[in-house]
């Protein structure tokens, strides 16, 4: 998965949505348990302080009574984490009564911190109680004594949070691993759906490469809605691309046949004339009609290297071709041996191919002593992006080229010896065609002492 594709930046986005949410979740839902076991808590709490109230105080007097009848056996163990104290408001004054369990100990109340008490004058909060217990405690104002004057006095009630601190913590640990595996769950499900929800893709992608290297000419296949559109468009800018190429090819062929007439009349009036004009007119006929066929042959390979699908199987015809060259050079005894990959395809024409090595095999065979040999090899792209190409060595061992020699008959009509046939024009022809198809076409020194001919294209 590339950092930059689309299954990257959906599941980039699915897991990043999953780390936001679930801490979230997490810290609501640790948020929810607390409030919910601090109310069960407080109701507890709140329940004694009721009884401690009612066992205590009398509105008729100014001073709450000792709560004899409000027994419970937690409050009565020193320091059992369970303390209930009633003490004056507003004169600092020490508590009239404590419970057992607090000895000689006094709590600090939340009105000393300034807790703000509720709708029902009641004010919670959390206070450090004798050695170092964490305790949660309850304290309500109550108003005592007659129309003589009235007196406030603090109803406080603690207990220990130990108890629920630690259900709390139980609660957080199977919930951080619900949560994980749910997280877990998502990733792994965003992994499926990206996987899945993209497969259309990678079948276009299939079917494209299968349009590339020839072995369809349309994108076929049932795709979802979204991607139909894409699909007919796709088609559609194929077959346009095939009807351009075949108008370009029309019209050059048009071109051809409309030079060929006006040509050949030239050709018969000059010829039998005699004169030095007239074979002069003959000698630059002969030029013009290789100049424009070459043109002509590079303007059509311009066109076809633009068309989508084109395939050819490099085995074949390097096969023709021997087996023409060894009939036009058997009286020379002139051996030609093929080494081909299998599978080796050219991405481009068939006669663009048959062109590219017709003509390094013809002039290996010209020069060649005894025996050419041509090799077809399938290897991997040494550029960015990948990809494999045809590397193509027609070797002869003949007498070769010098390095100067090998500048020299790139240029177009050149020849290094006049008693060879040729036009001059065969080592550029494939020069051209090659950087073409955006290949290498290479001179150097053959494994038999004479000339190799290295020709390197994309492969299908």
């Amino acid at each position: 998965m590339k950092l930059n594709s689309l299954a990257f930046r959906l599941f980039a986005s699915a897991a990043v949505w999953a780390l936001l949410v679930l801490p979230i979740a997490a810290f609501v839902l640790i948020s929810l348990h607390r409030n919910a076991i601090e109310q069960n808590f407080d109701a507890v709490l709140s329940e004694y302080l009721k009884s401690l109230v009612a066992g205590s105080a009398v509105a008729a007097t100014d001073k709450p009574n000792a709560p004899a009848s409000f027994v419970v056996p937690r409050f009565s163990q020193p320091f059992s984490g369970w303390y209930w104290q009633i003490s004056p408001l507003g004169g600092g004054s020490k508590p009239l009564f404590t419970s057992s369990s607090l000895l000689d100990e006094i709590l600090s109340l939340p009105s000393e911190s300034g807790v703000p008490a509720d709708e029902n004058n009641v004010r919670q909060s959390y206070i450090t109680g004798p050695e170092g217990q964490r305790l949660r405690i309850l304290e309500r104002e109550v108003s005592l004594g007659g129309d003589g004057g009235r007196q406030r006095f603090s109803y406080a009630v603690a207990g220990v949070s130990t108890k629920f601190e630690k259900d709390i913590a139980a609660f957080q640990i199977p919930l951080f691993a619900s949560l994980a595996a749910l997280g877990l769950g998502l990733v792994v499900t965003a992994v499926f759906m990206v996987r899945f929800g993209l497969r259309p893709l990678r079948a276009i992608r299939r079917g494209l490469a299968e349009i590339r290297s020839g072995e369809a000419d349309r994108l076929e296949g049932e795709f979802p809605a979204e991607i139909v559109p894409l699909q007919e468009e796709l088609n559609a800018l194929i077959t346009s691309n095939h009807d351009i190429i075949e108008r370009a090819r029309m019209h050059v062929g048009n071109l051809a046949h409309a030079l060929k007439t006006p040509m050949s009349v030239i050709t018969n009036e000059a010829h039998g004339q005699g004169s030095g004009l007239a074979r002069k007119v003959e000698e630059q006929v002969d030029v013009m009609r290789t100049q424009i066929a070459y043109h002509l042959d590079r303007a059509r390979v311009a066109a076809g290297v633009g068309v989508i699908g084109g395939m050819t199987e490099v085995e074949p015809v390097l096969e023709a071709l021997v087996r023409v060259l060894s009939r036009l050079h058997e009286a020379r005894g002139i051996g030609i041996d093929i080494d081909c990959a299998e599978g080796a395809r050219f991405r481009g024409e068939k006669q663009d191919l048959e062109e590219m090595v017709g003509n390094l095999l013809d002039n290996a065979c010209k020069w060649a002593a005894s025996k050419v040999v041509v090799s077809a090899a399938i290897e991997p792209k040494p550029a960015r992006g990948g990809g494999q190409q045809i590397v193509i060595h027609i070797d002869d061992d003949g007498p070769g080229l010098t390095e100067a020699q090998r500048e020299t008959v790139f240029k177009r009509g050149r020849r290094l010896d006049e008693t060879k046939p040729g036009s001059g024009l065969g080592l550029s022809i494939v020069a051209d065609l090659a950087h073409l198809y955006q290949g290498v076409f290479e001179l150097d020194t053959a494994p038999t002492g004479g000339l190799r001919a290295r020709l390197i294209l994309p492969a299908a």
